[in-house]
């Protein structure tokens, strides 16, 4: 194999409403989109995309095995902030070693959203 993994690029979620979906995002990620269009909407989250697809253009089968973590200054905070725009819980904040705190909800369309905050890594 001559090509290496280079790092995370996007966290692909698919929705049934984009629209819904990107007023949604707006909201608790506080960005607006940088792409824009009725099959795809793009974020740039901290250098790493953040991208919404319509669900019915793919095969979901299985797809509720990926979970994606968005690092965060709080965990324990963030969790509580996505539970108050309409998520629900997933995984509760829960210390994992290391001071890193992992936590995880369900967006309004059933796609796992996990946030991190591991002392570890630069912004």
């Amino acid at each position: 194999m001559t090509q290496r993994f280079q790092g995370l690029r996007t966290a692909m979620y698919f929705v049934t409403d984009v629209t819904k979906a990107k007023e949604w995002y707006i909201g608790v990620t506080g960005k607006q989109p940088y792409y824009d269009t009725p099959y795809y909407v793009g974020f740039n989250i901290g250098g790493y995309e953040l991208g919404l697809h319509p669900a019915e253009h793919v095969d979901a089968a299985g797809a509720a095995s990926l979970r994606v973590y968005w690092g965060v200054d709080d965990a324990r905070v963030a969790y509580q902030e996505l539970l108050a725009a309409g998520a629900t819980p997933l995984e509760e904040p829960q210390d994992v070693g290391g001071e890193i705190v992992v936590a995880a909800v369900k967006d309004p369309w059933g796609n796992a959203l996990g946030v991190i905050y591991n002392p570890h890594f630069g912004v």
